[in-house]
C-alpha cells in the first residue's frame, strides 16, 4: 500500500529536519523541498514544487522560514521583504494549492510555524515578530473554514530553539541569539508533531523557562512586551 505523503518546507535543518524524520518515521513517505530548487520566497518556486507533487498531500508542515535583527529603518530593505515573501506570502501561496485539494477530498492536515513572539511588538526584528503573528491568525482562520471539511489545522509556536536561525540573521551578538534556554528542535519537532496528530489547535513546544516567561508575559500591556522584547534582541545586548 501506498504510505501517505507528508510535505514538509525548511527542512534542510533544524525543527524541518526534525520533524522530516519524525514524519518518516511515523510511516509517511517525505517530500522534503530544498532551497536550491524551490525558492519559496517567489511565485515561481511554489507553483514548481506544487507541480512537483504527484500525489495528494496528507499532511503539509509550512516549517520554512527566517529571521532579520536590527534596526528596521536602517537595515536592507531587501533582507525584510525577502522575508515578508517567505514567511507570508509563499505559506499563504502553497497553503491555498494545497488545502484546495485537501478540501476537496475531505482530508488531510496542516501544520503552520508560527512562534511564540507572535503576539509580542518586536523591536529589532520587527517583521520577523510581525510575520509570526500573521501566521498565527491566518492558520487559526484556515481551522475554522475548514473543521467541517475534514481538514485539520494546527499552529506551532515554539520559543527560542537551538537552530541556526540566530547565526542568519545576524543576532548572535544578543542575548535573544547568545541565551542558554533554547529548546532543542527534535523537542520541538515532537510536540509539534503529536499536536498535530491528535488534531490539536496549537502546541507551544518550548523549554520550561520560556514556557514559565511566555505564561507570565501574556497579560502585559504591548508597550512593555516591546521593552522586554528590546532587552533580548537589542544588538550588543548579549555582552
Amino acid at each position: 500500500m501506498t504510505r501517505p505523503l507528508a510535505v514538509v518546507t525548511g527542512a534542510s535543518s533544524g525543527i524541518g529536519r526534525e520533524l522530516a524524520r519524525i514524519f518518516t518515521d511515523n510511516g509517511f513517505e517525505v517530500l522534503t523541498p530544498t532551497e536550491e530548487a524551490f525558492d519559496l520566497s517567489t511565485p515561481e518556486g511554489v507553483e514548481a514544487l506544487y507541480a512537483s507533487i504527484d500525489r495528494p498531500v496528507d499532511a503539509l508542515a509550512l516549517v520554512a522560514g527566517i529571521s532579520v535583527g536590527g534596526d528596521f529603518a536602517t537595515g536592507d530593505l531587501d533582507d525584510h521583504l525577502r522575508l515578508v515573501d517567505l514567511n507570508v506570502r509563499g505559506v499563504v501561496h502553497l497553503a491555498k494549492l494545497v488545502t484546495e485539494d485537501m478540501a476537496e477530498r475531505g482530508s488531510g492536515r496542516v501544520l503552520f510555524m508560527s512562534s511564540m513572539v507572535a503576539g509580542m511588538p518586536g523591536p529589532f526584528q520587527a517583521t520577523y515578530n510581525a510575520s509570526k503573528s500573521f501566521i498565527q491568525s491566518f492558520a487559526l482562520a484556515l481551522r475554522n473554514e475548514l473543521a467541517d471539511r475534514g481538514v485539520s489545522v494546527t499552529v506551532a509556536m515554539p520559543g527560542p530553539t537551538e537552530t541556526n536561525i540566530f547565526a542568519r540573521a545576524g543576532q548572535l551578538d544578543t542575548r535573544l541569539g547568545a541565551g542558554e534556554h533554547k529548546a532543542d528542535p527534535a523537542d520541538v519537532a515532537s510536540e509539534a508533531f503529536r499536536a498535530l496528530i491528535a488534531g490539536k489547535e496549537r502546541v507551544v513546544p518550548a523549554s520550561l523557562p520560556i514556557k514559565l516567561a511566555a505564561v507570565s508575559t501574556r497579560l502585559l500591556p504591548d508597550m512593555v512586551k516591546a521593552q522586554l522584547n528590546r532587552f533580548v534582541s537589542r544588538p550588543g545586548s548579549a555582552t
